[in-house]
């Protein structure tokens, strides 16, 4: 594992560099700061408006030691976009990921598809839970929340949650929907998936070249209530190339999908309506994600959950299990954004509380605060200056990185 060790601040400095940062963004003054490009303080510069520093938190279990990324969205050299392997149901480490896509610096993101021990013989995806867009491209939607890894969700919250930056250059949190549908010359079925791990009951989904070489069969397992549910028994697979059926199966496939190919799964009542298309028959396959708030184009989406909006915490965040935590934080109205990881090593793997995390992002300015996947996954990547490397600032729980299916990248030019 590439690994920067950094040395420690105390709770004491921590705490009052917290203070100026909070109060400075709170008032909407920029923070005062040495640095020519008006970067936060306490913060040292990687990039053109990016910035990184680690410190301590005092928690009710103990301290916890955090990596921070500052990310100033108003820079014209900088931006964010997802972190990917390229398709869907892949992982690759962090680090890996920044150096192949020319990020400065990244975290790791959603909470994903890690295992299926409850059902023997179907593969583990490695598919994310929520909605992805990349390059402004929507690469997936979101699971049902049922279906979805990760800790219990804060009431009110769904896996159509997510963390996005528009084509305005600003970061907000919005919820994002599946609209989409599957036309023949005699009827129209809604879509109910696009390259998502599992599909709602009694659905059909949508898998394009996008989603990769694993099995489509972990689609059919489970409910929407109930993850660990047996596969369902009643499938069935088309594939759509050209606008055409050229075959069909009663079971999920795997294997590349060419580009310009659809691969239709049904489970129950989809899989009785894909029974009727024919070979040759032709069929139109309609899907956009659709912003519950936003009318901004987003070039950039994950998934995870929210934890404070407009200045405050969401009701019923957890106050007692305390773990290894990945979030980002929007401040000074979507145009910086806080990227936070905390250490997993044996000194600091006590980690925060959801509810710890979202106070600690209030107190670094930010007004809305989104939770990502955490545990072995939380990482964050570097470079410096000059480095043509991304290094690992954190001490991940596992002793390296894990490979995960994206993250948030940060690219300055």
């Amino acid at each position: 594992m590439r690994r920067r060790t950094g040395r420690l601040r105390t709770a004491l400095t921590v705490v009052a560099a917290w203070s100026a940062l909070a109060g400075a963004a709170l008032a909407g003054a920029a923070p005062a700061s040495g640095a020519p490009d008006g970067g936060p303080p306490g913060f040292h510069r990687l990039a053109p408006g990016v910035r990184y520093t680690e410190f301590d938190i005092p928690a009710a279990k103990g301290v916890a030691h955090a990596h921070v990324l500052s990310v100033d969205l108003r820079n014209p050299r900088v931006s964010v976009d997802l972190l990917h392997p390229g398709v869907v149901a892949a992982r690759a480490p962090v680090s890996r990921l920044a150096d192949a896509q020319g990020a400065v610096a990244g975290v790791n993101g959603d909470f994903f598809n890690i295992t299926e021990t409850q059902h023997p013989g179907v593969e583990a995806t490695g598919a994310s839970v929520g909605p992805a867009i990349a390059g402004g491209r929507t690469l997936k939607a979101a699971v049902p929340d049922g279906q979805r890894f990760g800790p219990a969700l804060p009431p009110g919250t769904s896996t159509r949650d997510v963390l996005g930056v528009g084509t305005d250059h600003r970061a907000r949190l919005d919820s994002l929907a599946l609209d989409g549908s599957v036309a023949t010359t005699e009827t129209r079925l809604p879509l109910g998936g696009l390259n998502q791990y599992a599909l709602p009951v009694g659905s059909v989904g949508a898998f394009t070249s996008d989603w990769g070489t694993v099995s489509r069969v972990r689609a059919t397992c489970g409910t929407d209530t109930d993850r660990a549910a047996p596969c369902s028994t009643d499938t069935h697979e088309v594939t759509v190339q050209d606008g055409r059926v050229v075959s069909s199966a009663d079971t999920p496939g795997n294997g590349p999908i060419a580009s310009g190919t659809t691969v239709l799964v049904g489970r129950e009542a989809g899989a009785q309506q894909l029974r009727k298309l024919s070979l040759g028959e032709r069929v139109t396959v309609r899907h956009r994600l659709v912003a519950a708030a936003s009318r901004i184009p987003y070039r950039f989406v994950i998934g995870g959950y929210p934890v404070l909006r407009g200045g405050q915490p969401l009701a019923g965040l957890d106050t007692t299990t305390a773990a290894v935590r990945t979030a980002a934080g929007i401040s000074d109205g979507g145009r910086r954004l806080l990227l936070l990881a905390l250490d997993g090593a044996p000194e600091f793997r006590t980690g925060l509380t959801i509810a710890e995390v979202a106070d600690a992002m209030r107190e670094l300015g930010s007004m809305d605060a989104f939770s990502l996947d955490g545990g072995g996954s939380t990482t964050l990547a570097a470079r410096e200056p000059g480095s043509t490397m991304a290094t690992v600032r954190n001490h991940p729980s596992g002793g390296a990185e894990r490979p995960v299916p994206n993250g948030i990248g940060v690219f300055s030019r």
